[in-house]
């Protein structure tokens, strides 16, 4: 868990790290210029960032399937070979399928403004900036979020019904608290990421508000890679002692009087 956990705080550092800072700069500046190229690897880093992220969810529920529906067998299972041929997969996967939606909008036309209704370039707003025909756009990223995105949805869904119907069958309650809080972290975080998703992508385009988006958008950005790491170090005993030490150090600081045990 630890591996796929090191490669989950990579993709939520790049995903920030990609809009952010040339948002802050084009605030604090009032400079909203941006190339071509810079557009286009800018949408690219962002969508293979968050394909990454969504298949990389879904080997980490392969990896909550095993440890509770299979535990004798996880070292087996899970060896280290196993879950570095499962996270190189998510990136080479995320990386390719984010390919030919740059590919595509990057051969429309874009005649009648080039001023992008958005703080970064993204799938929806370059396509209703284009005076082009969109429609091949619209029917690769449909087949691209059915085939790809869906399937590593179903696939997470269909982990969690075995795990949960695993939970069920142990008698005791402590023993399905201590099954649940196991894989409790990541189920939080799939919701997430999956509720933002619907939100701003799974609709039509006829449908879509851009102002209304760029909201979901900047939860997206900011709000998952902030929870994230929250999420599973709040479950992560180590973490809890070492920040109930430094809680009690700032208390004996401000009250002096007060006696600290550590």
């Amino acid at each position: 868990m630890y591996k796929f956990l090191q490669n989950l705080s990579v993709l939520d550092i790049s995903s920030t790290s990609n809009i952010l800072p040339a948002l802050l700069h084009r605030l604090f500046t009032q400079e909203n210029k941006i190339s071509f190229s810079g557009c286009m690897t800018q949408m690219y880093l962002y969508l293979s960032f968050a394909c990454n992220e969504y298949f990389l969810l879904t080997a980490m529920s392969y990896d909550r399937y095993v440890a509770i529906c299979d535990p004798l067998h996880y070292i087996i299972r899970m060896r280290d070979k196993h879950c570095a041929w499962l996270i190189s997969a998510s990136y080479c996967v995320g990386f390719l399928c984010s390919a030919g939606h740059v590919v595509q909008i990057s051969k429309l036309s874009y005649c009648n403004s080039h001023i992008i209704n958005h703080f970064f370039c993204d799938l929806i707003p370059l396509l209703k900036l284009s005076c082009s025909d969109t429609f091949n756009v619209e029917i690769l990223t449909y087949v691209i979020g059915t085939l790809l995105t869906f399937n590593s949805f179903l696939l997470t869904l269909i982990s969690y019904i075995y795990i949960i119907s695993t939970i069920l069958k142990i008698q005791s309650t402590h023993g399905r608290q201590k099954a649940f809080s196991t894989c409790a972290s990541h189920l939080t975080c799939v919701i997430i990421l999956y509720m933002t998703l619907f939100c701003l992508y799974v609709k039509p385009t006829t449908s879509y508000s851009l102002d209304r988006d760029k909201l979901f958008s900047l939860l997206y950005i900011v709000l998952v890679p902030l929870l994230n790491p929250l999420i599973y170090t709040m479950k992560n005993k180590v973490f809890l002692i070492a920040f109930n030490r430094l809680r009690q150090m700032i208390r004996a600081f401000l009250f002096p009087g007060r006696r600290l045990h550590i």
